[in-house]
């Protein structure tokens, strides 16, 4: 394993590089995996502008907008590290709402979230039309491995130890469901770009 390290900015300009040499004629659904101390949401943002300089139109959807309601996450308990790991994200409200619409021949209709966890109902949020081009990127944590149709991803790797670090003592019981996940599923190698960020200020690109 080799690690190149790159500037944050710089990693941001390869990614939208990347993904903007996709071909055009067809949508692009971009995973930014990654537990919650690795910022994926904030890669993803930071994507957004300079994807739209490459003449892309972009869509934010972050995956805590498809949780799956109270009543089924929780109901082994609000700290359950295997229902966090199974059965918190809706992944079948993903496919349907998010992905689907963009596979070749759809309509390109997506809908940016689905369920308010907070307020545990429906968010009633608009449907939005991307045109063919356009780009979605998918952020959130335990991404990879659910049969999810993405046409790139990211993951964003911590070693154990600095994932146990940066995460506060409140989620803490989240951990067992990350060392789960590097185990079943192996996002470093399952991702087509692995960006190692044990400090997400100082990024370094993995090759296998």
């Amino acid at each position: 394993m080799r690690a190149r390290p790159v500037a944050p900015s710089l990693l941001v300009e390869e990614l939208a590089d990347l993904i903007a040499g996709r071909p055009r004629d067809a949508w692009v659904r971009v995973a930014v995996d990654g537990a919650p101390p690795a910022e994926p949401g904030r890669l993803a943002d930071d994507l957004v502008e300079p994807l739209r300089l490459r003449g892309r139109d972009v869509l934010r959807v972050p995956a805590a907008g498809f949780l799956r309601p109270a009543s089924l996450r929780l109901e082994f308990g609000r700290t359950d590290p295997d229902a966090f790991h199974d059965e918190w994200l809706d992944v079948g409200g993903l496919r349907r709402e998010v992905l689907g619409p963009l596979e070749k021949g759809r309509t390109g209709r997506v809908l940016p979230s689905l369920w308010d966890s907070v307020r545990d109902r429906a968010t009633r949020a608009g449907y939005v039309t991307l045109r063919p081009g356009g780009v979605v990127l998918l952020d959130g944590a335990l991404l990879l491995g659910r049969g999810l149709p993405f046409d790139l991803t990211v993951h964003l790797s911590m070693s154990a130890a600095a994932l146990a670090r940066r995460t506060p003592p409140e989620e803490r019981w989240t951990l067992p469901a990350y060392e789960r996940y590097e185990r079943e599923t192996g996002p470093a190698r399952a991702a087509d770009v692995t960006v190692r960020v044990e400090d997400p200020r100082h990024p370094a690109i993995i090759s296998l």
